[in-house]
């Protein structure tokens, strides 16, 4: 044997051991993606806030934005290799089988949209943070900290409520337990001695016909103009020395319509649970005197329940519309029905997604209104006589603004807004003046135009800006052309209005002034979110009901924005177009109503 081969090694019996094997240490988890893609929904969300964009364009970018994000990380998490694949697939799958149970069990006013607009960037969120918290630990660890992240937010969902959006569309949550303003209304009304007894109703009808309209009395939407005008009244501007006097302030049901103040009586509209309600009110008490009730509800899940429109007067009667499409024609002393009509029945229209909201137009013995339904029955009117059909024009199919009149080249006409532009008709006979085109694309409008002198008309919407039309006779017809569009006030449901060459109103959630001849603005400032405006047109004042309810005093100047009063008229979401009569400041929103005597010089 030679002296370089190796002995054999000794046997004892006993196995070798194996040689050890170095432990691989795992792949570290990648979660910044996940982290940058969750910033930049957030991000957007919040800055779409800060730079006040539109209603529509906040929200579609929002919802696009988040639906982009939510896409890519799916995407991401599924095919992350430094995540084991039983850990991905089964966070993911509990996320999708806990949206299915929150849709299932969650309160009837989130909704399967609401649910997953709102509720899956809360989830994402909730799932990055519990990644980076158990990012370190054990596979196990890691897997059921993500699920329980996701889960925390379906259940908090299962628990609460939205009662509506704001302007701005952040939402109102509540627990589902809680009772809701209407269910508290209901409650207090059930015990409440201000309800009309039949004996009130009956005394009421014995004396029909005693409702006539005044000087200085609010006969329609936006008040007798319908230009959201008070003249003949003079106030005192500093509230601090000569504050507006509280008269009476009282709860009152879910509705977004207006009021009129006619012959000492206030009118509006309300829901109450099952049925809407056309009210009549004693405008120095707040007391009712009689209500008409409609068996019918409307509701979505952004504005609430109730009627959208406000009523109009006219000798003696009450003209309303309901949101479902009723429409009655009253006696304002009694309540009593002279006519009714279901405009959805009669023109095949569908219920628009918030609801009809068209404050009836009476003019040349004809109620107008929108129906936006089939074979050109979008625009309709009907004999004040008896409510049968007098004539039906075309129009976009949809609209919540409401027919306006308006003079131009010594003719009346009456123009209406919707989401194909803008149309004229002859009130008498509904014969199609002259149009402007201007697609909406399905994009909703609201506002009201108006009247600058004889030959121009000015409107907006969220989507067009504010445009001026020079309008002039085209031998036997009209023609309608356009002389500026500008973006710097951009309408949404908030009505402007005009003094002193300026339009005077709401550019998102800010107030603003624009050149009625070039429209340029002039000015920004107030951040009243999304309320309404009146203006005091003998003195040149602006009286702002902010989304708050706050009432605020301005000076309508083209020079700049200046405050000059403010209270607190009301509490809660106010959208409600305020009305002025008799001295007095008529409030309400979808909760309370409150009048205020207004401080004379």
């Amino acid at each position: 044997m030679s002296d370089d081969v190796a002995p054999a090694a000794e046997t004892t019996g006993e196995p070798m051991p194996e040689r050890e094997q170095p432990k691989t240490a795992p792949r570290p988890r990648r979660l910044w993606p996940g982290y940058l893609l969750i910033a930049i929904y957030w991000a957007v969300a919040l800055g779409t806030g800060l730079f006040d964009l539109p209603i529509s364009t906040s929200f579609m970018t929002t919802a696009g934005v988040g639906a982009l994000v939510i896409l890519l990380f799916t995407i991401w998490w599924l095919t992350n290799g430094t995540i084991r694949g039983r850990d991905r697939l089964a966070v993911f799958a509990a996320l999708v089988v806990g949206a299915v149970a929150c849709v299932a069990v969650s309160q009837k006013t989130l909704t399967t949209g609401g649910v997953l607009v709102f509720g899956l960037p809360w989830a994402f969120t909730a799932w990055i943070v519990g990644a980076a918290i158990t990012r370190r630990l054990s596979s196990t660890a890691f897997r059921w900290g993500n699920i329980a992240a996701i889960s925390l937010v379906w259940i908090y969902l299962s628990l609460v409520r939205m009662d509506g959006l704001s302007g701005d569309l952040k939402a109102d949550i509540h627990w589902r337990w809680e009772p809701t303003a209407e269910e508290k209304y209901l409650a207090r009304r059930s015990q409440s001695d201000d309800r009309p007894t039949q004996s009130d109703v009956s005394a009421a009808a014995e004396s029909p016909g005693e409702v006539t309209a005044e000087p200085g009395d609010w006969t329609a939407f936006r008040g007798p103009l319908r230009s959201g005008e008070v003249r003949g009244l003079e106030i005192a501007t500093d509230w601090a020395k000569s504050p507006p006097v509280l008269i009476w302030r009282q709860p009152i049901g879910p509705g977004w319509s207006s009021m009129l103040i006619v012959g000492g009586r206030v009118f509006t509209q309300e829901q109450v649970d099952d049925k809407e309600s056309v009210l009549c009110l004693d405008a120095q008490t707040g007391k009712r005197l009689w209500e008409h009730t409609d068996k019918t509800r409307f509701w979505d899940s952004q504005s609430g329940a109730g009627p959208r429109s406000t009523p109009e007067f006219v000798d003696g009667l009450l003209y309303t519309q309901g949101a479902t499409g009723v429409l009655n024609c009253l006696d304002a002393a009694t309540g009593q029905v002279k006519w009714s009509r279901d405009i959805a029945k009669d023109t095949g229209a569908p219920l628009p997604f918030w609801g009809f909201s068209s404050s009836p137009l009476v003019v040349e013995n004809v109620v107008v209104t929108f129906a936006g339904g089939k074979d050109n029955h979008g625009l309709v009117a009907y004999s004040i006589d008896d409510g049968s059909p007098a004539w039906h024009v075309a129009t976009g199919p949809i609209s919540y603004s409401s027919a306006q009149p308006i003079e131009l080249g010594g003719q009346a006409q009456a123009l209406f807004m919707s989401d194909a532009g803008l149309l004229a008709v002859d009130p008498a006979s509904g014969e199609a003046l002259w149009q402007f085109a201007a697609d909406g694309h399905g994009v909703w409008r609201a506002t009201q135009p108006a009247a600058l002198g004889n030959d121009q008309v000015l409107f907006g919407s969220e989507d067009l800006g504010t445009i001026c039309l020079d309008v002039q006779r085209d031998g036997e017809g009209w023609k309608a052309a356009k002389q500026w569009a500008s973006k710097a006030l951009k309408p949404a449901y908030n009505d402007f209005v005009l003094y002193d060459g300026c339009a005077f109103g709401f550019d998102g959630g800010i107030f603003c002034a624009i050149d009625i001849k070039t429209g340029k603005r002039r000015w920004k400032g107030g951040r009243y979110g999304h309320g309404q405006v009146l203006l005091l047109t003998d003195q040149g004042l602006l009286l702002v009901t902010a989304e708050s309810g706050e009432a605020v005093l301005l000076r309508a100047m083209p020079e700049k924005h200046e405050e000059l009063a403010r209270i607190q008229a009301i509490e809660g979401k106010t959208w409600n177009h305020p009305a002025i009569a008799q001295g007095c400041l008529y409030v309400r929103n979808d909760q309370e109503m409150a009048c205020y005597r207004l401080p004379r010089p």
